[in-house]
């Protein structure tokens, strides 16, 4: 039988199967961020401490925005809107409102071959960036070699709103420089000055790419929902209910830990409309975002 444990004084959950293959934690005060992964024995995920979670914002869910919105600001049916600028050196705000936020449990279930959580933060406050009111549910299943991550987005409040999700996880390679990426893609995402993007270009259809000693803080925009991250111990096969894919690959300063962050949208989607989606009042939007482990 899986176990779920809650620790009320760090308010954390752990899953974790009876053979100990599989292993999670999460930080409902982080945004119910998955801060630790371990499938089929492998530790996917890790703490990345020393490296503070504001500044990595690992495993967040962002929303209303992935990455960024140059200068906070924005125009939505007619009427300009100001972010708080969170990343003071590139004076934009980053990946969104919720990755900060408290979430509740609403349902866990352990079972003999999986569990499930489901977890929720209701915003009921409209913001002066973001003016509307919205609950956001996260359903995360695991099993041995396999997790489903579902985000749930319900527009509470009585106008349509604009929006685009993400996830920002970080994975352990236990050698980066000799692991690769696969996804169908033939164009990327040009970034410009504090990393805004600026257009869109054509590049050769990619087969597998190469990580070697690059460092990456790049979008593609996806041809199918399938990604592979290849390991010299195990590949990570991610997959979406979504049509709409794009990839984030990002190398912070650490060894042999690399983001790969799925997305709908990419960085100022609020101004250039790529990827950009609107919620109608009291509508609900879902994505499923799922990862499978192979061992080598």
């Amino acid at each position: 039988m899986y176990k779920i444990k809650y620790n009320e004084a760090l308010n954390t959950l752990e899953i974790q199967d009876p053979d100990k293959s599989l292993y999670g934690k999460i930080h409902l005060n982080a945004g119910a961020s998955l801060q630790e992964l371990t499938l089929n024995g492998n530790p996917i995920i890790q703490d990345l401490s020393p490296l503070p979670y504001d500044s990595t914002y690992a495993s967040s869910i962002l929303f209303p925005f992935a990455n960024r919105i140059k200068d906070g600001a924005y125009e939505f049916k007619g009427k300009a809107y100001q972010f708080e600028i969170n990343q003071k050196e590139e004076n934009n705000a980053l990946h969104g409102l919720v990755y900060n936020k408290s979430f509740k449990i609403v349902k866990q279930e352990a079972q003999s071959h999986s569990a499930s959580i489901v977890l929720e933060y209701v915003e009921d406050k409209a913001s002066t960036g973001f003016p509307y009111t919205y609950s956001i549910q996260v359903t995360y299943i695991f099993k041995a070699d396999a997790l489903q991550m579902e985000l749930s987005v319900k527009n509470t409040s009585s106008n349509d709103f604009p929006f685009t999700l993400g996830w920002h996880p970080y994975f352990i390679s236990d050698n980066l420089h000799n692991s690769t990426l696969s996804f169908d893609c033939n164009k990327k995402i040009v970034i410009g000055e504090r990393n805004i993007t600026t257009g869109v270009e054509d590049i050769k259809p990619i087969k597998a790419f190469k990580i070697e000693d690059q460092q990456l803080d790049d979008c593609w925009i996806l041809n199918s929902d399938k990604i592979v991250f290849s390991t010299p111990s195990y590949d990570l096969t991610f997959g979406s209910s979504d049509n709409n894919n794009f990839m984030q690959a990002y190398t912070p300063p650490r060894l042999n830990t690399i983001a790969i962050e799925p997305t709908t949208g990419v960085s100022d989607s609020f101004n250039n409309n790529i990827g950009l989606q609107i919620l109608k009042a009291n509508n609900i939007y879902k994505i499923i975002w799922d990862l499978s482990i192979t061992n080598k």
